[in-house]
């Protein structure tokens, strides 16, 4: 029976293969050419002195479905990545999967507008152009998940092209903590909690896997987060940074919500 995921990655594939039919690829280029200089997104989230925040941005997900309403219907990205540096978040995260969460290249490229902290793309990336697309609008890093992609393309842009994909978008790879991942150079290493086959969430899976990554790597904590307590437990154990996004965009004020995870007033 085919998962959440598997479903994801299907469509996916369509999406990708539809966008490389219309490609203007000397403008892509160009673009990705004239972008400013990527923000150091390693050095961002790897601050030493208590747990980094990526906070996030995203419209919608197939296990919360639409979430910016009440308060926060019509607010935009703008508002919202404004509200999050404010509150001290170390990186934005933007989600721009249409389909599933809403979201789009145009939400990124609004975030970068104003963000002065380091822009990532998160997004089911299956192959190179996804990356380059990112580095146009504006990304300065972009996630890549182990369980979507094959060795050759985890470790690379393309098959042949020998900068690693992690930092083609000048950023690093966070995924599922595994042998394949590590071997693949990373030095960004993002746990999620939440399984994307099941979409069942638990805080503890990234505290068991805690000794499985390298103290010489930085460790993401990804999904679940949701109190103070939550935090200072990541904390304890040594996590590096943690992305968070619905449960601060559940809230009335995702600035206040961010501020409040970080233990500031």
């Amino acid at each position: 029976m085919a998962t959440v995921l598997d479903e994801i990655v299907a469509a996916k594939r369509e999406e990708v293969a539809e966008a490389k039919r219309r490609l203007d690829r000397k403008a892509l280029d160009d673009r990705v050419a004239s972008a400013p200089p990527p923000r150091d997104f390693f050095a961002a989230i790897s601050k030493p002195g208590g747990i980094n925040l990526i906070a996030e941005f995203k419209r919608k997900s197939p296990s919360a479905g639409e979430i910016l309403t009440g308060p926060l219907e019509g607010a935009t990205v703008e508002e919202i990545v404004a509200g999050y540096q404010l509150a001290g978040a170390a990186a934005i995260s933007v989600l721009t999967d249409a389909t599933w969460f809403g979201g789009s290249l145009d939400d990124l490229a609004a975030a970068h507008a104003v963000a002065t902290v380091p822009i990532l793309r998160k997004e089911f990336v299956i192959d190179p152009l996804q990356v380059h697309e990112a580095r146009a609008a504006g990304a300065d890093a972009v996630l890549l998940i182990a369980e979507c992609l094959d060795d050759c393309l985890l470790r690379q842009p393309a098959c042949g092209d020998p900068r690693p994909q992690h930092d083609a978008a000048g950023g690093a790879a966070l995924g599922r903590a595994s042998p394949r991942v590590l071997e693949a150079g990373a030095t960004v290493i993002g746990i999620n909690n939440r399984d994307l086959h099941s979409m069942t969430t638990r805080l503890d899976h990234v505290l068991e896997l805690r000794d499985r990554v390298p103290d010489s790597c930085t460790l993401v904590a990804e999904s679940g987060i949701r109190t103070r307590d939550d935090v200072l437990r990541l904390e304890a154990a040594g996590i590096d940074a943690m992305l968070v996004g619905e449960s601060l965009l559940k809230s009335s004020d995702p600035s206040a919500a961010a501020a409040a995870l970080l233990g500031r007033e």
